[in-house]
């Protein structure tokens, strides 16, 4: 079993940054593709970025692209979301997710998510 634990949300204003961390408690990320996904209020959840293990590729949202960077630091068993020029539109809860080695598609563990709130 794996729990996820995001941190690092909070209120920043419109062009500002942030950096959301994810780890783990019960297994390693050893293995795993993580990805990060918002939920804004009223909207569905959407895809922001994932990366490979060990780490090797990353993909991203059209809507954050050259923005956002997604990392791991496998040593430390942490994933990272650096979010730069923030925009109102980024508020949402932020979670991680992660999903079982050579499967791909729908991820299988989740956090419980970190607020993010962009003010203008």
């Amino acid at each position: 079993q794996m729990q996820l634990v995001e941190s690092g949300g909070g209120l920043v204003q419109a062009g500002g940054s942030l950096r959301l961390s994810c780890t783990t408690s019960g297994r390693t990320f050893s293995s795993f593709a993580v990805g990060w996904f918002r939920q804004a209020p009223g909207n569905e959840r959407e895809f922001v970025a994932t990366i490979s293990w060990p780490g090797g590729s990353t993909y991203y949202a059209d809507s954050v692209k050259g923005r956002f960077t997604i990392s791991r630091d496998n040593a430390k068993n942490t994933v990272y979301l650096q979010m730069n020029s923030l925009k109102p539109e980024d508020t949402a809860i932020y979670y991680c997710a992660a999903r079982r080695p050579m499967t791909t598609g729908s991820y299988d563990y989740w956090g419980q998510g970190t607020q993010v709130t962009v003010s203008s």
